[in-house]
């Protein structure tokens, strides 16, 4: 029997012309997170099943990859359920794994810690545009800063990223913060046992809209006058800092004074200091469903994509579960498979600096000579020339019309008889 050609389902192989757009996009994100002290770390893409199931990942848990226990371990006869055969499984976020990073080498690591990490993960996930069941991510987190100075530079530093990568497509940042989120909920009457079904219900703004929003609040069972009040303070509120302050001095009632402040602060020094030009808003209705955030979160929309392309927030509670210390963090992720996504779509090519050159070497070269040529391409590479050696093809034509495609542009042909 042939064996299969195709990748698995949800994974893809990766051409050379597109290859070249993820390697610019994976050298712009570096130099610019590195350029703000963001430093690399990697976390093996293996982790243990207690941790990828704790009930911090939102739905991600019901898309990990298991992986069977190994030789004597697997034990399919007295197996009674998942877990004894699986005792680990593919990471399915960057996230976590740095929480259980963070908490092993603390000792080791600065304070505050700013981690940059890029890897692949694994979601069994419906594969669709954009979106597939391994794909790469792109994180940086600040571990161990309380204060908005985290939120202020993890925005700048990704809102820089993006600039530079797609200079020509607009993009708004969202901002919201889970204590307002759960402030609005409960200032209009909502049971605080009941406010994770209201986010849920309230996370589908964007596909149904407001008045969907409160059909669906009302299906649920929740009081006419509560719906009515929550709809339209959400509907009242302004996009900028100011309305920020604004509305927390109308939950005063339910809300620290200081969680608003701190929100309208981080808006105006980022709209005082970003170099690239974007939309900073504010959105009460952003949920973000992992469950592990506990304050400040946003997400990024670009022109050319419909869903977002970068998201992240506060989750101060996560390493805590590790350690027993609740642990100040705040991560932002660029949407790396959506970025190169919106770049194919629109053509975008990579100039390359080095000069690109082709040696075509006649077939049946005498090593003498043969040697001479590679002599010369040698010292060609070393002067910051990119030189391709290749044998010459009957069809020269085609030959050089096929390398063209991959931006060499210069080609010096060489032959058994030097009178060619």
């Amino acid at each position: 029997m042939a064996l299969k050609k195709k990748p698995v389902t949800g994974m893809r192989d990766i051409l050379p012309a597109e290859m070249l757009i993820r390697n610019y996009v994976t050298s712009q994100i570096k130099e610019t997170y590195q350029s703000f002290g963001f430093t690399q770390i990697e976390t093996p893409c293996v982790e243990h099943i207690e941790n990828l199931t704790s009930k911090q990942g939102g739905d991600n848990e019901k898309l990990i990859f298991k992986i069977l226990k190994r030789g004597e371990k697997l034990n399919l006869e007295t197996a009674q359920a998942e877990n004894d055969l699986a005792d680990s499984g593919l990471r399915y976020d960057l996230t976590l794994p740095l929480s259980r990073y963070f908490s092993n080498n603390a000792a080791q690591l600065p304070a505050p810690f700013k981690a940059l990490q890029m890897g692949s993960v694994w979601r069994a996930d419906r594969p669709q545009k954009g979106r597939f069941r391994q794909f790469t991510q792109c994180d940086i987190d600040i571990l161990g800063d309380a204060t908005s100075l985290a939120e202020i530079e993890l925005i700048l530093a990704t809102t820089t990223a993006l600039g530079r990568i797609c200079p020509d497509n607009g993009f708004t940042v969202r901002i919201n913060d889970r204590e307002i989120l759960k402030g609005m909920a409960v200032y209009c009457g909502f049971p605080e046992d009941s406010l994770d079904q209201v986010f849920i219900i309230l996370d589908k703004m964007d596909k149904i809209g407001m008045e969907g929003v409160e059909a669906e609040l009302l299906e649920s069972g929740y009081a006419k006058e509560s719906v009515d009040q929550y709809t339209k303070l959400l509907a009242g509120v302004g996009l900028d800092a100011a309305a920020v302050r604004a509305l927390g001095e109308t939950l005063a009632t339910v809300l620290p004074t200081a969680v608003a402040d701190n929100l309208a602060t981080i808006m105006e020094t980022v709209t005082e200091v970003a170099e690239t030009e974007f939309a900073l808003q504010f959105d009460p209705t952003l949920v973000r469903g992992m469950s592990y955030y506990t304050g400040t979160i946003f997400e990024v929309s670009m022109e050319g994509f419909g869903g977002s392309v970068a998201g992240g927030g506060r989750y101060d509670k996560m390493i805590g579960k590790f350690t027993g210390v609740d642990t100040p963090a705040c991560g932002f992720s660029i949407g790396f498979e959506r970025i190169v996504t919106i770049l194919l779509d629109q053509g975008a090519s990579v100039e390359n600096a080095a000069a690109k050159k082709v040696y075509l070497v006649e077939k049946g070269m005498d090593s003498a000579r043969f040697s001479e040529i590679m002599k010369q391409a040698m010292a060609e590479r070393k002067a910051g020339v990119q030189v391709l050696v290749s044998q010459m093809n009957k069809n020269k034509k085609f030959q050089k019309e096929q390398l063209g495609k991959e931006g060499y542009e210069e080609f010096l042909e060489f032959y058994k008889d030097t009178l060619k």
